[in-house]
């Protein structure tokens, strides 16, 4: 359900601008380049996202999710339709950003937990529609799954217990 609606989407994103100023010929190259150090999230979505604007678009990455990241680093070309890239690029690296920014958290909590029984679990509480790809961040980050909903794991809370008028 969630790729169909990001293609539907994905169909009007052309904007008037790019429309109006770039050839549908034009070719170009563009380069995904590190802001700052990090765990890296999101390619395999990027790759999804590219997929959907426009199949020719070629992508290599010289590095994969889960990765660790330097800023400056670039870390991966697309290359093709100039209008193709300008559509994908935003949305390309919203998720990116996104699941980067978690999977790096992730790690950095991990890293402090080091040496200890604890473990960093990711929540079911995240934004909606992007509760897959958020747990799949905590997970390239080191993070442990916990529980997808309410449905895969008994778990009794104060609310129920009064509720129920006890246990």
């Amino acid at each position: 359900h969630y790729p169909h609606v990001l293609y539907c989407r994905l169909l009007h994103a052309v904007s008037i601008h790019t429309r109006r100023s770039i050839p549908e010929s034009t070719l170009a190259t563009a380069t995904f380049l590190a802001k700052a150090d990090g765990v890296l999230a999101g390619l395999a979505v990027a790759n999804m996202v590219c997929e959907m604007v426009d199949p020719s678009l070629k992508i290599t990455w010289s590095l994969q999710d889960g990765d660790a990241v330097q800023y400056g680093v670039e870390f991966g070309v697309v290359s093709g339709s100039a209008r193709s890239i300008l559509v994908a690029e935003r949305i390309c690296l919203n998720f990116m950003q996104r699941m980067s920014g978690i999977a790096t958290a992730t790690a950095a909590m991990v890293a402090a937990a080091a040496g200890h029984t604890a473990k960093i679990l990711d929540t079911r509480k995240t934004a909606p529609g992007l509760r897959l790809l958020d747990k799949w961040a905590v997970a390239l980050g080191g993070g442990t799954p916990h529980r997808m909903g309410l449905y895969d794991m008994m778990m009794i809370k104060d609310n129920h217990i009064a509720a129920a008028g006890g246990i």
